[in-house]
């Protein structure tokens, strides 16, 4: 009886940690979905977003997807089951976002998120400021 009871407390704090265990490494994924787009954003302040003294303004009209080498939406069929899309569009800088899947059996939520602002500096160097739903995640 003693042994039942150490197994069933064993169980009760050892649940919760792996689902959230498996979680994270689920996000994981839609994080690393975002690597491609970010690169391309990088190569694309460097080479076609303007000369240094320009600052930021060309950046978040040319460095968006489907422009400068900068991939199209990227959506599940081409990456993974976690993974509902990737998108680089343009707001204060160039925003790349990776959001979950829906539909398919997933430990993540339909409206999970990693996001990554990007903004140009004038040396044509990119700084990355991430956001997660739920966030928690990061």
């Amino acid at each position: 009886m003693i042994v039942v009871a150490i197994v069933a407390i064993l169980a009760a704090v050892a649940l919760p940690a792996y689902q959230t265990y498996t979680k994270k490494a689920a996000f994981s994924e839609v994080i690393a979905a975002t690597g491609s787009a970010k690169t391309a954003v990088e190569v694309c302040a460097q080479t076609v977003a303007g000369a240094a003294s320009s600052g930021a303004g060309s950046f978040s009209t040319e460095c968006i997807q489907n422009k400068n080498g900068v991939p199209a939406n990227t959506t599940a069929a081409a990456t993974n089951n976690y993974i509902g899309v990737v998108t680089a569009a343009s707001g204060a800088g160039v925003t790349v976002t990776a959001t979950t899947a829906t539909g398919v059996k997933s430990p993540l939520a339909a409206s999970e998120s990693f996001q990554l602002n990007g903004t140009r500096q004038t040396n044509g160097q990119v700084t990355w400021t991430k956001t997660c739903n739920p966030s928690d995640m990061c």
